[in-house]
């Protein structure tokens, strides 16, 4: 690993095994693929909303499973598929009638 590289293995490992151990939130399959932003909001939302694992407020858990997938993505996400995900926290705010974010 480089020396300039701030991501430890640590944090990968711990990333990693959040992906695959995390019970917070059962999601449809595939549901990050999907191009309907809407879908992906509802989807997100109704999983959250029935889950009994979850440790914060619906909200806050279907936004944090959505951001985290953003997050680990990273780079290797596609700008029209970023697009997607971004519209898809603006119709999970629109769910939950939060405000909208401002850009």
């Amino acid at each position: 690993m480089a020396s300039n590289d701030k991501t430890t293995d640590t944090t990968r490992q711990w990333s990693a095994g959040v992906t695959r151990h995390s019970h917070a939130l059962e999601l449809e399959a595939g549901v990050f693929t999907w191009d309907d932003p809407k879908r992906i909001a509802q989807s997100l939302k109704q999983s959250a909303d029935n889950s009994d694992q979850r440790k914060a407020e619906p909200f806050r858990s279907a936004m944090s499973m959505l951001v985290f997938y953003i997050n680990r993505a990273g780079k290797n996400l596609q700008p029209q598929r970023l697009q997607i995900l971004e519209q898809a926290k603006q119709e999970l705010r629109i769910l939950y009638g939060k405000p909208p974010k401002q850009k």
